[in-house]
């Protein structure tokens, strides 16, 4: 089994649940650092994997997705600067824990996710994802599954039509015809998470839908008289959504069985890493359980 972590996730997730006055001895916050560390000591041990790749994004106005839509994500505020210099530190230790790590310029950590999970896929190997983000859903086929580490819950390839209202395999479309506010993509107007899985449990893909809207009048949901003009004054709308929620899956990155195998922590240099944190015992004493485990 191949665990790949959503590492942006778990930064920004410690940067809000940690104390902000946690410092270094230069006055630098370390609340972002401390949390990531914890949850990776604490994943590596209860956990013991063998295969192991942890993706970071690196800024959200460089992706290719900016260049297809220059307003995706425009939603979202610039990361500060306390909460960015700390990513450096939190990359540092990954590797120090002898992890495979992966950012690339132009891609996001969705897109290399998706790369190691389609790469390691055709080996053999099948991928648990780390993550709470619904997009990687659309990753996963048979013996994969999407892990809310934090929550607790796993979801499988077959429960993800429970989970959201569609396949695995329809996960993109969905967010193409409903949209998704969070990362600032249209989808079409009008056409919420109930219309979007109504129509796609008729019409199975979009583009099924837009070569059948004289069918559409029959999909049992409110306003469905209108939709198929909805959908028709929507169409671009529609299909520039699909290529902005489609996870890339041939990312320039090394993906293979070597690239993801586990080494032994750096006691050493977690330690120093440390040290330049003022981190106390408690992350310390996880890391050798950790070693000593591995």
């Amino acid at each position: 089994m191949l665990y790949l972590i959503d590492a942006s996730y778990f930064v920004f997730r410690a940067w809000f649940s940690m104390p902000d006055d946690m410092v270094d001895p230069d006055g630098n916050p370390v609340n972002a650092m401390y949390g990531f560390t914890r949850f990776l000591g604490d994943f590596l041990e209860n956990t013991n994997p063998e295969y192991v790749g942890v993706a970071f994004d690196t800024s959200l106005s460089t992706c290719f997705r900016n260049e297809i839509y220059p307003d995706y994500k425009a939603n979202r505020d610039p990361a500060p600067e306390e909460l960015k210099q700390q990513f450096a530190r939190c990359r540092a230790v990954t590797r120090a824990f002898g992890l495979a790590e992966y950012a690339e310029q132009r891609f996001e950590a969705d897109d290399i996710i998706g790369t190691l999970v389609v790469t390691m896929r055709e080996r053999g190997m099948p991928s648990t994802i780390l993550s709470r983000d619904k997009d990687l859903l659309q990753l996963l086929d048979a013996g994969d599954a999407m892990w809310d580490y934090a929550g607790g819950k796993r979801t499988h390839y077959k429960d993800v039509r429970e989970y959201i209202g569609v396949h695995a395999e329809q996960v993109v479309d969905y967010l193409a015809l409903a949209g998704d506010s969070v990362d600032n993509i249209p989808g079409v107007p009008g056409v919420g998470p109930k219309t979007a899985s109504a129509l796609l449990a008729h019409f199975e893909t979009l583009d099924n839908i837009y070569d059948r809207l004289e069918e559409v009048a029959g999909v049992p949901v409110r306003g469905a008289a209108k939709l198929a003009n909805r959908l028709t004054e929507h169409r671009e709308s529609a299909f520039l959504s699909r290529r902005l929620t489609q996870i890339k899956c041939d990312v320039p990155v090394e993906a293979d069985p070597d690239a993801v195998s586990r080494d032994a922590p750096d006691l050493d240099e977690l330690n120093t890493l440390y040290d330049e944190a003022n981190f106390g015992q408690t992350l310390r004493r996880q890391a050798d359980r950790v070693a000593e485990r591995f």
